[in-house]
This record gives C-alpha cells, sequence and structure tokens, in this order.
C-alpha cells in the first residue's frame, strides 16, 4: 500500500519510518527542507533510538521517500496527518493553525483523484470536534473518508510504541457504518494486528478524548505523587516508601509514582493546558483541578531552588553542575524540560552554572548558550560547588559517590529524580537532599512566604 505521512516531526517522522518497516511504500512530506533532506539522508533530526536504523533501511530499499511537494502525494490511498498542535500563543488552548493548513493543501491533491477512494487518518492530538470539522470539509470530495487515529507515544520508546503498541484506536463518524473504513485501515496495520494488539473502533469524539484523557491521568498521578511528596518533607516522611507501598495496590500500580521534579516536554505540559481550555469552552468545570495539577508540577522546580539556597546560601558565583537537560532519557527534547528550567533558574540567581547531557546540549546551548554546556560528564562536575541531578540517564543513575567526590570542590548533591542511593552517597561524605526524602534542619524554619518570594526572584526563563 502507498501511504503519505504529512508532517514529519518527532510523531511524523517516527510514523513514516514504522509504516515502512511494515513493508508499505511510505512518502514523508514536510514544510521544512532541511529536516526534509536530512530524512531523505537517512539521518534522524533529533534523537529517537531505533529510529536512525528505521529510516536507513526505508531509504535505502525504496520504500521510503521524503518531500516538500504536496503534488508528490497523489499516488497514496491512505494520508495520515502528523502535525503538532502546540500551545497557542495567546492562550492555554490547542494551536490547529498547522493542522488546517496542511489539510488545506492536501484537499487540492484529493480533488485531483477524481473520485478514487481516499483514506485521511488523522494522528494528531486535537481538542474534541476537531475530526468531526476536518470530516466536514473532506465530505465535499468524493471517495475521501476520515478516520482518527490517536498517538499513544513516549519519548525514548516511539518506535516500540509505534510497531508493538498497548492498542490502536479508531475514531469513525458513524461506528455502525464505516465498517469499510476500518478494514481499510485494518490492512496498514495488519502486521501489528495479526499480533493480537487490541483494536478499539468508537466515535471521532471519543478517540480525541482517548488520547487527551490519558495524558491528563498521567500528569495527574505523577502531580499526585509530587503532592504527597511536599507531604513528606514536612512531616519526616519518606516519599519513596510510600509510593512503593501504594504502588503495590492493583487498583493503582507503581508505574508514574517517582516524585521528582515533575514532567515537562512537548506533549504533557500543553495537552493537559489545552484539555482544560477545551473543557472550560464546553461549560466543563469538573477538569478544573487540571489546573492544580500543572500548578504543583511547576512547584516541584521551585522546590529545588529553595533546596539550593539552603545548601549555599547566596548563589552567586556559586559553582553547580546540573546533570541533564533533556526533559526525560533517551532524548533530546528541552521543550518545558524541568532540568533545563531550573538550570535557567540557577544561571538567573547569579550562579556559575554548567549543565551536560549526553544528547541534549545542542537545544539546551540554544536556550543558555555554549558557554553553559559541557559534553564531558567529568569535565562539567570538576570544581562543582552543588551537584544538581534533573535527568535520569543511566549515566548518572549509575555514578559512584567515592568517584565523583574526587571531581568536585564540596560534595553535596540534590537528587532531583530520586534515583540515587543516598546512604551510599553520604557514606563517601556527600550531603544529599532529595525531594520528598528529607529536608535540611534549618529549613524547616524557613518562612514559607519567605520562600515564595525567593522563588519569584529567580523566576524561570525557558
Amino acid at each position: 500500500m502507498t501511504i503519505s505521512v504529512i508532517g514529519v516531526g518527532y510523531l511524523g517522522a517516527v510514523h513514516a519510518a514504522s509504516m515502512a518497516e511494515l513493508g508499505h511504500r511510505v512518502i514523508g512530506l514536510d514544510v521544512d527542507p532541511q529536516r526534509i533532506a536530512s530524512l531523505q539522508a537517512g539521518r534522524a533530526p533529533f534523537h529517537e533510538p531505533g529510529l536512525p536504523e528505521l529510516l536507513r533501511t526505508g531509504v535505502d530499499t525504496g520504500r521510503l521517500r521524503f518531500t516538500t511537494d504536496y503534488a508528490d502525494l497523489a499516488e497514496a490511498d491512505v494520508h495520515f496527518l502528523g502535525l503538532g498542535t502546540p500551545q497557542r500563543p495567546d492562550g492555554p488552548g490547542a494551536d490547529l493553525r498547522f493542522l488546517h493548513a496542511a489539510v488545506d493543501s492536501l484537499v487540492d491533491v484529493l480533488a485531483a483523484r477524481g473520485g478514487a477512494p481516499t483514506l485521511v487518518v488523522g494522528k494528531s492530538t486535537v481538542p474534541a470536534g476537531t475530526a468531526r470539522e476536518i470530516a466536514a470539509r473532506l465530505s465535499a470530495i468524493n471517495g475521501v473518508r476520515l478516520v482518527w487515529n490517536p498517538e499513544f507515544l513516549r519519548e525514548g520508546l516511539a518506535v516500540q510504541d509505534t510497531l508493538a503498541p498497548d492498542r490502536i484506536v479508531y475514531g469513525v463518524q458513524d461506528p455502525e457504518l464505516d465498517d469499510h473504513l476500518v478494514h481499510l485501515l485494518d490492512e496498514v496495520y495488519r502486521p501489528i494486528l495479526e499480533r493480537g494488539v487490541p483494536r478499539l473502533v468508537m466515535s471521532f469524539e471519543s478517540a480525541e478524548l482517548v488520547k487527551s484523557s490519558a495524558n491528563a491521568f498521567l500528569a495527574t498521578k505523577i502531580s499526585f505523587i509530587n503532592a504527597i511528596a511536599e507531604m513528606c518533607e514536612v512531616t519526616g516522611a519518606d516519599v519513596t516508601d510510600v509510593a512503593r507501598s501504594i504502588g503495590m495496590d492493583e487498583r493503582i500500580g507503581s508505574k508514574f509514582l517517582r516524585a521528582g521534579v515533575g514532567f515537562g516536554g512537548g506533549c504533557l505540559p500543553k495537552d493537559i493546558r489545552a484539555f482544560l481550555a477545551s473543557a472550560e469552552e464546553h461549560g466543563v468545570r469538573s477538569l478544573a483541578f487540571l489546573r492544580e495539577v500543572d500548578a504543583i508540577n511547576t512547584r516541584r522546580r521551585t522546590r529545588v531552588m529553595e533546596l539550593a539556597w539552603d545548601m549555599l546560601g547566596d548563589l552567586t558565583g556559586r559553582r553547580i553542575t546540573v546533570l541533564g537537560a533533556a526533559f526525560k532519557p533517551d532524548s533530546d527534547d528541552v521543550r518545558d524540560s524541568p532540568a533545563l528550567d531550573i538550570a535557567g533558574r540557577l544561571v538567573a540567581a547569579g550562579a556559575r552554572v554548567t549543565v551536560t547531557d549526553p544528547a541534549a546540549l545542542g537545544n539546551a546551548a540554544a536556550k543558555l548558550g555554549e558557554d553553559v554546556v559541557e559534553p564531558d560528564t567529568a569535565r562539567a562536575l570538576h570544581g562543582a560547588e552543588l551537584v544538581v541531578l534533573l535527568t535520569e540517564w543511566e549515566e548518572y543513575r549509575h555514578l559512584d559517590p567515592w568517584t565523583t567526590a574526587a571531581l568536585v570542590a564540596v560534595p553535596r548533591i540534590i537528587d532531583g529524580r530520586n534515583v540515587l542511593t543516598p546512604s551510599d552517597w553520604r557514606a563517601a561524605g556527600w550531603e544529599v537532599e532529595a525531594l520528598g526524602r528529607s529536608t535540611p534542619a534549618d529549613s524547616r524554619d524557613v518562612d514559607p512566604a519567605s520562600r515564595g518570594q525567593r522563588a519569584t526572584l529567580v523566576g524561570s526563563v525557558t
């Protein structure tokens, strides 16, 4: 089958390469000529494990090619829409301009097919009602129909999530009448479905809400355990003990219950804000708690600043090493990254900051400047008065506390991801703080209002 994927950013590039891996002929389109040139050369324009291999295989075998010209899509029978839906510049809602512009350009291609059966498949994360609106626009073209097929990708595991997903969701205009659309999309995913992956068929709106609801629930679970971490800090409890215990309850589960500096990236933050904005537009007040979910997430970044202040006092001129810039390991994505945000706050507070990361330093340098980043971990640690671990790369999880102590000026560390064993590090002479696990004795007496004032002074710079 010949397939097009329109929009080959993070979602679209992974989907295009994966569809070629399934044996389809795939044409990827984007308006960015530099991105297209990189992909056509078999080079991934971002860090994602497994993607470079799929790209090279697809391009080398001729099953995968890329273009900037919509006319090249005329031969495709199925068109996937993989456009980004970032946060609007004027508010929290989803910015659908790129998606609608792509549909406008695709309409001319579809009209030229003269009524040949064609399936358009939306994969973007959109507010409920968007698919029905696009379907109405496409219905004017004979033979063209729409299915909404949301993605559930995790950065760092996107190839796996595409080729071996937990489930595949189809949203159709009328679940009782659109069996032929279901069968056509089944042909695209047949190698996956034959392995027993569940496929669910539902209305457009249900499919749209599946994605929004999943992201909102995951964000809520992360913020919940971080709220518990706040309680642990003031009571002397250990959030890792609490999380481990409640995670054994099968009704709750242990995933997404590790307290730390919270979530970031290009999906969860903007998606929960867009979901809340959509709910308010529909008059649904029950999802207002997502505003506090977002606020809890941001407060954990402030808490790291408070701990740095408690451990060092005035941060001006103090040498601080930040381990991690990406919002999560196995990614170079620094969009709304807690690590990069905190690094920026430390710089704004006058600290001499060095940031290191295995993959994201190019993107970090674009935000903070070349003089702040250092690719070599040992050199980044040299002379540090405080180390702050903010992205849980395997390299940082397995640092030896004794060897690391020999590199720094003063052995102090904040474990912002709760991935270290504090007792091991304290045995090596380190002063250790970890979110939700302990609080410096003198900070228990700090007036909360003064903490908020200090946090406001350093602000957010990313």
